[in-house]
């Protein structure tokens, strides 16, 4: 019967001056790759582009709203402050395009009558004035409204302009307030009165 203590392990596994020889052969050595490791890398990768492209579609559509928002926001503050209201008209004058914010004031002066007689005549001179076909500062708005507000005029009322004031300033909103707020007009306006507000 044999006993473990009788073989002898060879010395040259175990020993020092043969152990760098073991570790040279590692580099050159091709590890096996797991394949879990791998696809789990692969899945890490199309879930940061997934992210990231819709990170990307996030930001432009907030900045298309902030946009939209943004020029909503000025066409009020425009239409509110008699020193940007002045700009915003004369630089509409220069575009050929001063019908539109004329006509919107118009329809503002319009709701403060106060007797049936006022209102009458009020909402002929801006029928005349605005809305008929051979008028002089004629508004871009559809057959049907023109024809709404025709028949309106037999008896007014307050809101017979209201729908015809919206579409005006919708159109003014997209259209003519963006220009405007990149216009040298409202830049230097705007600097002036930032400027005020720190003297």
């Amino acid at each position: 019967m044999w006993n473990y203590r009788d073989v002898k392990m060879p010395k040259l596994l175990f020993s020092r001056i043969r152990l760098y020889e073991f570790k040279d052969l590692m580099p050159n050595m091709k590890r096996p790759r797991r394949i879990d490791i791998v696809l789990n890398c692969r899945r890490r990768k199309k879930d940061i582009q997934c992210v990231s492209v819709q990170k990307c579609n996030d930001e432009m559509y907030s900045s298309k709203l902030s946009c939209q928002t943004d020029h909503k926001l000025h066409l009020e503050k425009l239409l509110k402050d008699k020193k940007y209201l002045a700009a915003f008209r004369s630089f509409l004058q220069s575009e050929f395009s001063e019908e539109n914010i004329e006509f919107w004031l118009a329809c503002e002066e319009f709701r403060l009558a106060t007797s049936p007689e006022d209102l009458q005549w009020r909402a002929e001179k801006i029928y005349r004035e605005f809305i008929q076909p051979t008028a002089c500062r004629e508004i871009n708005v559809d057959q049907h409204i023109r024809e709404k507000i025709k028949q309106a005029l037999e008896k007014p009322s307050l809101s017979c302009f209201d729908e015809a004031q919206k579409h005006v300033y919708l159109l003014m909103e997209r259209d003519s307030c963006p220009r405007f707020l990149h216009s040298n007009a409202y830049l230097s306006l705007n600097c002036k009165s930032r400027t005020l507000w720190y003297l």
